[in-house]
């Protein structure tokens, strides 16, 4: 009954069209007059505890830096750069939209900032080569996913402070399960491309490959040193979103020289915008996160799965068929801020590793990101492709298959995730 009282409080009001931060405190009040303890004061603590977390400062500085890295020239470089290497293979554009998504995935963590860069620089060139329009937007949009999954995370950072597992665990567990993605992207573009038609552009030289090498070296540094810096411990994960803000602003007011001091204030502006929306997510979710310990909701839900608690791979396929229905429906941020409370008790009973399910939770919630009907990252490759939703989900479903295999072997072979953490941490 707690259960149903939850998730009716919740998806009803969002089903109205109610946005989902209120909606939050909705099922939390619901849960507390259910439970007989409505209290005004308590719902207003948790919010303010909520969004009190020394972690979460890492929200706003990684906001700020992938915003800078789009307006001051970064992510251009970086573009360029995938492209005077490989851009002349056949297929090459893709794969320049592959390489570009990982480097650019390691400096801002946001998948939509990503697809707004990679859509913005490489679409057009794709479609003047004579791609097909929805392949090529579904496969930016796919690859723009790997933002939330090799660090810097904001996902991994939400996941971490709802879920109290550690944030740098998590950053480095990443790394190879992402690129394990972008392998899989680009097998599934060689197959994919190789029934096109298109223009290749001409091979660039050894020269303009080194100057181009040389223009991005700046932008290629930063996840050099946020990964370095995270392994021997120079900084926390929330000391290295204020790494990469500022280093991301030297570089592109004082190197490059893309964003003059007036662009300032408006890029600030939109990253607090973000972040805005982010936190006030963050903060209200406390509200329920708090009534479902209270009212045992995990309890509940942990009886109705009882019979896969001894069997931690049917447990994952389960809970990862859940988070795959629920990601179709809800955008990321939210459901790692409604899920974790409610699933971590059970991963923890269960003796799975919170790292480990962290990594395909977060997999999981950013290829709901290319799922429709809501689909975050889809909608921005909509805006900037002029496709229509139909035609980028067929675009896409390729991609989209792929990606779903690598998290089901994910699931499977646990030691794709454990082992390279293992080595990353000696």
């Amino acid at each position: 009954m707690t259960v149903a009282i939850f998730l009716g409080a919740l998806l009803g009001p969002m089903a109205l069209g109610v946005p989902i931060a209120f909606a939050l405190i909705i099922s939390g009040v619901a849960l507390m007059m259910y439970l007989d303890m409505f209290d005004a004061q308590i719902v207003a603590q948790n919010v303010l505890n909520g969004a009190d977390s020394f972690p979460l400062m890492a929200v706003p500085f990684f906001m700020l830096a992938g915003e800078v890295m789009n307006t001051g020239g970064l992510s251009r470089r970086i573009v360029a750069l995938a492209m005077a290497m490989v851009g002349h293979i056949r297929g090459g554009l893709g794969f320049v939209a592959i390489f570009a998504a990982c480097v650019l995935s390691s400096l801002s963590g946001s998948a939509v900032a990503d697809a707004a860069a990679l859509g913005t620089l490489l679409l057009p060139m794709m479609l003047k080569s004579g791609h097909d329009p929805a392949r090529a937007g579904g496969l930016l949009a796919s690859a723009s996913i790997i933002g939330p999954i090799i660090p810097p995370s904001i996902g991994f950072i939400l996941y971490g402070v709802v879920g109290g597992v550690s944030i740098t665990k998590l950053f480095l567990a990443g790394i190879f399960p992402g690129l394990l993605i972008a392998l899989a992207l680009c097998i599934t573009w060689l197959i994919v491309a190789s029934k096109e038609q298109f223009v290749l552009p001409p091979r660039q030289s050894g020269t303009v490959r080194l100057r181009a090498f040389i223009d991005s070296i700046w932008a290629l540094m930063l996840p050099l040193i946020i990964i370095v810096g995270l392994k021997f411990g120079v900084f926390t994960p929330t000391e290295a979103g204020v790494v990469a803000a500022v280093y991301s602003l030297f570089v592109a007011m004082v190197i490059y020289r893309e964003l003059p001091p007036a662009k300032l204030f408006h890029v600030f502006v939109a990253a607090a915008k973000i972040t805005a929306v982010v936190m006030f997510l963050v903060a209200t979710a406390a509200v329920s996160a708090w009534l479902i310990t209270v009212a045992d909701v995990p309890g509940d839900l942990a009886a109705l799965i009882e019979p896969l608690m001894g069997n931690q791979t049917l447990l994952l396929l389960a809970i990862m068929v859940l988070v795959v229905i629920v990601g179709t429906a809800m955008d990321m941020t939210p459901t790692i801020l409604i899920m974790t409370p409610v699933l971590m008790p059970i991963i923890k009973e269960a003796g799975i590793d919170p790292v480990y399910f962290g990594v395909l939770f977060i997999i999981n919630n950013s290829i709901g990101l290319i799922t429709p009907p809501v689909g975050t990252v889809l909608n921005v490759i909509c805006g900037i492709s002029k496709l229509s939703m139909e035609e980028l989900i067929k675009g896409v479903m390729p991609f989209l298959i792929a990606e779903l295999i690598v998290l089901l072997l994910l699931v499977l072979f646990p030691q794709l995730v454990m082992v390279p953490v293992s080595w990353l941490g000696h």
